[in-house]
């Protein structure tokens, strides 16, 4: 009889196990439904929101001029002007920045810019180039940046060549959207196969500089690694460079290798007065 009441009990014991299992089981099913169904909504907001959100914003720009305030260590911006996702031979070093408004300019830098890469592919028709960290649509800080804060200061990715051919740099969430790609001393990275096209490179900055002075600006300062600068220098174009451009010979506190960093003049200084320059 005693056995039989145990062998009851356990029975009842399973049975209560079970039914708990069944209902939690239950509940589970449920649960993960509700997380994947607002999982996707979100993914699918995220993804709409990277994909188009700076060609929302630009569709939406005030036509105001832009004007920039104070330095590009310790300003503002009013009225930035954002670049375009992509051109014909052009592209953003990521989406996510730009959707967050991080390729913004003072306008007539912005028209510059543009206007420089319908110049420069008629040099080099095969190259795409890269735009890299701009500012804010209103200026101020943007790290991890010193400067960039009063819509006069860009970066750009270096053009790359990949066994004997025009290529593109690769950026990404990866690689800090470019930034943290290295090039040695001789112009050659190793993690993504490429070498510096110091070619194309030079071509771009001069027509940088002719574009600057149709808008009625002038290049600042282009900072660029010091160890690399004997190999732009090299070039065709480089005696060019050396005569139109500042090229600063101390080193940044980064290496600016995978990237050139332009500072153009105040043009709305009546004499485009800058402060001496700390590091971009």
């Amino acid at each position: 009889m005693y056995t039989n009441e145990l062998d009851g009990r356990h029975a009842y014991r399973r049975e209560q196990r079970r039914l708990m299992t069944r209902g939690s089981t239950h509940i589970r099913l449920r649960i993960p439904k509700k997380l994947r169904l607002v999982g996707i909504i979100g993914f699918a907001v995220i993804a709409l929101f990277v994909a188009f959100a700076n060609d929302a914003a630009r569709a939406f720009e005030s036509d105001a001029p832009s004007r920039s305030l104070g330095t590009t260590e310790d300003g503002s911006l009013v009225n930035g002007k954002r670049l375009p996702t992509s051109g014909t031979n052009f592209r953003a070093y990521g989406r996510l920045p730009i959707a967050l408004g991080r390729n913004s300019l003072h306008g007539r830098v912005r028209d510059a810019v543009l206007s420089a890469y319908a110049q420069v592919e008629k040099r080099h028709p095969e190259t795409t180039f890269v735009y890299g960290e701009c500012g804010w649509p209103s200026g101020g800080r943007i790290r991890p940046h010193v400067t960039h804060r009063n819509g006069l200061s860009i970066d750009f990715m270096v053009p790359v060549s990949s066994e004997g051919r025009s290529a593109m740099l690769r950026t990404h969430s990866g690689n800090k959207y470019g930034y943290s790609v290295h090039f040695d001393t001789h112009g050659w990275c190793e993690a993504q196969q490429c070498r510096i096209d110091f070619d194309a490179m030079a071509s771009h900055l001069l027509c940088l500089a002719d574009a600057a002075e149709a808008e009625g600006l002038s290049i600042w300062r282009v900072i660029f690694a010091p160890d690399l600068q004997p190999l732009l220098f090299a070039t065709e174009k480089g005696k060019a460079l050396q005569e139109r451009l500042t090229f600063p010979e101390k080193q940044s506190w980064v290496r600016h290798d995978e990237h050139y960093h332009v500072d153009f003049h105040n043009p709305d200084k009546e004499n485009g007065e800058q402060v001496v320059p700390g590091d971009a």
